[in-house]
């Protein structure tokens, strides 16, 4: 298995030896063409109007249309990209995910904080409810979940979703390549085993 992590700007190395500790391949995806060689791939945190400038309109359109077929897993500014709406303000995004995403709702760098969340029983982790290490640092807030996406982890006391999945997408407003946990990336990598078994 190969997993490719987008590498144009933010914490993408976490990312990177946190799958290499799972045993996979990782290839830090600079170029358009190497998405054809990846079976799955991750949109790190970072600063999402960034992303979109450093990609351009080509990168844009070449990754739009492998998340449409293939395994992406975005964090923050990953899961922003990967909405179908994103406020404050309002961009463009790759449509993944049927969810509204509010940038920056939990404050700016000073606001961020590590909390526990539930990872909760899905079809992507098989155990009833347990309790999650959550990195949230200039954090997005999931305002709205469409009714075809289920959500893998919620936060705080009214239950937010945090980690949600559609499909062979999946994303977290939370930073877990910076917690010692790796069940979060573990499920990806079982998302992306599974689309490949089909």
């Amino acid at each position: 298995m190969k997993i490719g992590v987008l590498a144009l700007q933010g914490d993408f190395d976490a990312h990177r030896r946190r799958l290499e500790e799972l045993g996979v391949e990782v290839v830090l995806v600079k170029k358009p063409g190497q998405l054809d060689q990846i079976d799955g791939l991750v949109i790190p945190g970072g600063e999402s109007g960034t992303f979109l400038k450093l990609l351009g309109e080509e990168g844009f359109e070449k990754l739009k249309q492998f998340v449409r077929l293939n395994p992406t897993f975005g964090t923050c500014a990953g899961a922003i990209l990967l909405a179908t709406e994103v406020e404050n303000p309002e961009q463009a995004g790759l449509g993944a995910i049927d969810i509204r995403i509010r940038r920056n709702a939990y404050g700016r760098q000073l606001d961020s904080s590590i909390r526990e969340g539930r990872l909760l029983q899905s079809s992507l982790h098989d155990k009833p409810g347990s309790p999650l290490e959550m990195v949230f640092i200039r954090a997005p807030k999931i305002e709205h979940v469409g009714a075809a996406v289920e959500v893998i982890a919620t936060e705080g006391k009214d239950n937010a979703p945090v980690a949600v999945r559609q499909g062979r997408a999946m994303a977290a407003t939370f930073h877990p390549e910076l917690s010692e946990d790796t069940r979060v990336h573990q499920a990806f990598l079982d998302l992306v085993l599974n689309g490949r078994k089909r």
